[in-house]
């Protein structure tokens, strides 16, 4: 049976020492406090994850430790994804190997491929592989949205697709996926402002940059929309809301996010180069953010 993706999710960072190196120490901790605040599963070597920046052996290593820490916990969603087919069904089958309970795969990027292409990246790999698949449109990133029509058709023809992540922060967009879909694979919110108006519309859940500085937050919000407590739903969101404008629209979102864990006594470092940290104004802003909402 395959996997059922609801819930928040969230798409944690790696942390990294002070040579940015993985720290190890430090990444088995942030399981611990993402899985002691409620959340519903861990999303590893996602966007805030850094995966472009980790090698081959660097993002095995990461799923390892993850995946022996969280020890079934919760589930584990690998990031698989790499500019070429081979190289993505390589770490997709490695991550499987390793444990994880499914894998998430955004589609190339650099090279801008085609919808045919596309469609066939992703059969390719569905074919060389049984593992359970997400799908990760996040044009912020790739440059692209992935059209709906081969999402549409993958999801039709293969029933390794368990959901897609959109995070395009079209509400639009995750409104006609939840129409044509969202009785067959789980349809998850992929920005932190669109939790609430995207469960409204029938989503399954979230996978949110944010849940990496609020996951209670986050989770609280899922809760209250479940047991239809709406206007405390609503209240959260615009909290929610504040929060990802500043730390992942405002500025580098690497950055911030990881400079506001820090704030919070999360020891996770800074992000690998060329990213830089914050200016002091910019950590100011954070800082008060991080205030406003009652984090600190």
């Amino acid at each position: 049976m395959l996997l059922l993706i609801e819930g928040i999710f969230v798409p944690h960072v790696t942390p990294f020492d002070d040579a940015e190196e993985i720290n190890e120490e430090a990444l088995r901790e942030l399981v611990e406090h993402f899985i002691n605040s409620g959340i519903y599963g861990l999303v590893t070597l996602g966007s805030n994850g850094e995966f472009p920046y980790l090698s081959y052996e660097e993002r095995k290593r990461v799923l390892k430790i993850v995946v022996d820490q969280t020890n079934g916990r919760v589930p584990v969603i690998g990031g698989t994804a790499f500019s070429s087919t081979k190289e993505t069904i390589a770490l997709t089958k490695e991550a499987w190997d390793i444990g994880v309970d499914a894998v998430i795969i955004a589609p190339p990027y650099y090279f801008k491929p085609s919808p045919r292409e596309l469609y066939y990246h992703y059969a390719a790999i569905i074919e060389a592989t049984d593992v359970p698949i997400l799908i990760y449109n996040v044009p912020k990133f790739t440059g692209y949205n992935i059209p709906l029509e081969v999402i549409n058709r993958l999801a039709e023809e293969y029933s390794q697709i368990i959901g897609i992540k959109d995070s395009s922060g079209l509400i639009s967009r995750i409104g006609e996926l939840i129409r044509t879909l969202g009785d067959k694979i789980s349809i998850l919110a992929g920005t932190g402002d669109l939790i609430y108006p995207a469960l409204s519309l029938g989503a399954h859940g979230a996978v949110v940059a944010v849940a990496n500085v609020a996951p209670r937050l986050c989770v609280d919000l899922y809760s209250a929309f479940k047991e239809k407590k709406f206007e405390r739903a609503k209240r959260i969101q615009l909290k929610l809301n504040y929060l990802n404008e500043v730390v992942v629209k405002r500025y580098n979102q690497l950055s911030a996010i990881k400079e506001s864990m820090n704030m919070l006594g999360l020891n996770v470092g800074l992000p690998r180069s060329p990213i830089l940290p914050l200016s002091e104004e910019e950590l100011h802003e954070v800082e008060k953010v991080l205030e406003d909402i009652g984090l600190i």
